[in-house]
């Protein structure tokens, strides 16, 4: 479950407070207008302000203000255009075609761009609902406006002054996001739970995980911090830091599942890997409160247990011997992240300044960046792009809806109808189906709740006081529960009607007749010029093996001392774990596709594993060269580790050829050094999980290519 939809952390989450935020304004504009002038004007200023805070999400600054002030002046143009063609219905028609087909090739710029592209389709659908005269449209246009600028306004100032309780609020999810990733290591440690689900798991954790820990970079890393904001900064690369200690804890679950399956070994370690998770998750929920936080977990038993196990563990060979160093270099990682916790913990206590903060360095490759150029959208312009396909799809099924809406025996909403297809269709046909039944079930849910509202409660201020919490609920669900966000919706809508046609007791029925109609026509049209996700597999599986180069070649320079920080070697890591989570994301969506059209899932779920594992692999040998850095004989390493990223860039760079020969020069022992032989064995790993990454890749070439 989401961390947010605990009631016991829900409350102090940036999703309820930008509910709070989005409601608080647009309810206080519509009282405002409607104190100053009168209905028809305060709910025209009310629309302005409600497509204004579809994009106010939690954005550095500067991206809040370009993506509101573009939805203000871009759904200005759209209420105006809409208005002024309304009094004649083939005009009105053409204009509803094009302003979709443009607003939704809008989503060539990304994530971002999809509450801008469903804005503009909601005012679109909003100004399309009344004739109204050239005088009129104007008028409509400078209320929606004003009401859009008013909401803006309002919202800088208030994320303003805020700023920095939102950037808590943010890192305390990405906290919350690596204590769920832990807890799911502890999984691995149970005999019962079947090792390769575990790990496709974790790899799918790890895709959240890393989209939570960017929004804490965003916010953060972003500019020069101030002196209350420095803990923050100082929490933030904390929890960078044990990451890479969780994530070095990856690679020995099949070792030590295969010669600890009994006693009680596995468990003890699955115990402080959950005990940890649950410590993390307290510094994250200390967070959430602008408290410092303190462990309260004690480890003690667990550890004193562990460490009388591994005094009873005799001395073995060959792989008795390998499973006895991979048990104990297990432990020492879990150690690590104990300590690293109380690090943890140690950040969020101090007093500003009290802790070194990083060195300056260049952030901008560790943040994501706003382009939005015309030539990005002209260049998908194509009948291959998949955007394009989208757009036309959206534009044929709102004309289509519209078109039916006017055959329907009882007086349709073809605005209503229209929106449920705006809301349904996405780009991928994944999104698409959960969409579909969010939005169904969620309009049922909202009708029945506003029809037993409408029948008990006549007073307009409790009514209001209803509409205020669905104003408020409906953007705080949007990205954890959709169906929350659609029951809320409906009642949003609905007790509107309520509101201003206090007699239209047949909105409830006509608005889930809408809706049905609604699904149904795009429930067709999302088989209307689809674009499959194993269309795009070849290109982002081959993006993964280029950023996984880069990342090798990023940790050869840092664990060959040939660079003096880690800085390019985080760059690199982020970037290769972004391509995996785009890789991993697309697969998931592939799976809930039709089952003709999903290709080498099997293949391509070894391949995000293995990759994955390298990327363990390496963070455990960094670990490695730091516990064992005492007497480290130089050359025999440095002459090792040549050797291993040699081979390894051969088995990432010939994917589809032979797996080269083991390179030679790794035989040589150095007894004297103890760290020899635990580096031996994790640089065999290494070379045989690049090796298995490219024998996945070409499994996955030689399934996509019988297509």
């Amino acid at each position: 479950m989401h961390y947010a939809l605990a009631p016991r952390t829900f409350l102090f989450s940036h999703y309820f407070a930008t509910g709070l935020r989005i409601a608080t304004g647009i309810i206080g504009l519509t009282f405002l207008a409607y104190f100053i002038a009168d209905l028809p004007t305060a709910v025209a200023v009310a629309m302005g302000a409600l497509c204004t805070s579809l994009m106010d999400m939690p954005s550095p600054l500067r991206h809040k203000f370009n993506e509101m002030l573009a939805g203000v002046l871009l759904c200005s143009v759209v209420a105006l255009l809409v208005s002024l063609s309304s009094q004649v219905e083939w005009l009105l028609f053409t204009v509803i075609v094009l302003v979709s087909f443009l607003a939704s090739m809008m989503v060539v710029y990304g994530r971002k761009a999809m509450p801008l592209q469903f804005a503009a389709l909601f005012v679109m659908m909003l100004s399309s609902e009344a004739p109204s005269t050239p005088l009129q449209a104007l008028r409509h246009a400078a209320l929606f406006f004003a009401g859009g600028a008013g909401y803006m306004a309002y919202a800088m100032v208030v994320v303003w002054r805020l700023q920095r309780r939102l950037k808590q609020q943010v890192l305390a999810e990405a906290l919350y996001e690596l204590a769920n990733y832990t807890n799911m290591k502890a999984g691995c440690y149970d005999i019962e739970a079947g090792l390769p689900a575990q790990m496709e798991k974790l790899v799918r954790g790890q895709s959240v995980l890393a989209e939570r820990q960017q929004a804490s970079r965003d916010l953060i890393l972003r500019g020069r911090p101030t002196p209350d904001e420095e803990i923050l900064v100082q929490v933030h690369y904390a929890m960078f830091d044990l990451y890479e200690l969780v994530l070095a804890t990856h690679t020995d679950y099949e070792l030590l599942r295969q010669h600890f399956a009994k006693g009680t070994i596995l468990p003890l370690l699955g115990d402080l890997i959950g005990k940890a998770a649950r410590d993390i998750e307290a510094v994250a929920y200390a967070m959430t409160r602008n408290q410092p936080s303190r462990s309260n977990v004690d480890y003690g038993p667990e550890l004193a247990a562990l460490d009388a196990v591994l005094r009873d563990v005799p001395v073995g060979e060959g792989e008795d011997y390998d499973a006895q160093a991979a048990l104990r270099a297990t432990a020492n990682k879990i150690r690590d992240v104990i300590a690293m916790i109380g690090r943890l913990h140690a950040a969020t206590q101090a007093s500003h300044g009290a802790l070194p903060l990083v060195p300056h360095t260049d952030m901008t490759p560790f943040l994501t960046q706003q382009r939005y150029s015309l030539g990005i959208l002209v260049s998908n312009l194509r009948w291959s792009s998949p955007v394009f396909r989208f757009a036309l799809r959206v534009a044929m099924a709102i004309l289509a809806g519209l078109v039916l809406s006017r055959w329907l025996p009882y007086t349709s909403h073809g605005y209503w109808t229209a929106l449920t297809i705006a809301v349904i269709l996405k780009p991928s046909f994944s999104l698409t189906k959960q969409r579909r039944a969010d939005r169904l079930i969620g309009t049922l849910i909202g009708c029945m709740i506003t029809a037993v509202i409408l029948h008990f409660v006549h007073t307009p201020a409790i009514l209001i006081g209803f509409l205020f919490v669905a104003t408020a609920a409906a953007p705080a669900f949007l990205s954890i529960k959709y169906r929350y966000t659609a029951v809320a919706a409906s009642v949003q809508a609905l007790l509107l009607i309520g509101l201003t046609v206090p007699h239209g007791g047949s909105g409830v029925s006509e608005r889930l007749l809408d809706t049905l109609l609604g699904t149904l026509i795009a429930t067709f049209f999302s088989y209307v010029l689809p674009s499959w996700e194993y269309h795009n597999l070849p290109r982002l599986v081959d993006a993964v093996l280029d950023a996984n180069r880069k990342y090798i070649d990023a940790a050869a320079d840092l664990l060959l001392k040939r660079t003096g920080d880690d800085v390019q070697y985080r760059v690199s890591r982020k970037r290769f774990m972004d391509s995996l989570a785009t890789l991993s994301a697309a697969l998931g969506r592939m799976l809930d596709e039709p089952a003709d059209k999903r290709r080498a899932p099997d293949e391509l779920n070894r391949f995000t594993v293995q990759n994955y594992l390298l990327v363990a692999h390496m963070a455990a040998l960094r670990l490695l060269m730091q516990r064992y850095a005492e007497n480290l004989p130089a050359r025999e390493v440095e002459t090792a580790l040549e050797a291993m990223f040699a081979e390894v860039r051969a088995s990432l760079g010939a994917a589809h050829e032979a797996v080269p020969a083991q390179a030679a020069g790794q035989s040589t022992w150095i007894a004297a050094w103890p760290g020899w032989a635990p580096l031996q064995r994790r640089l065999r790993l290494l070379q045989r999980d690049a090796a298995q990454v490219a024998q996945s890749r070409t499994a996955i070439g030689a399934a996509l290519g019988r297509d």
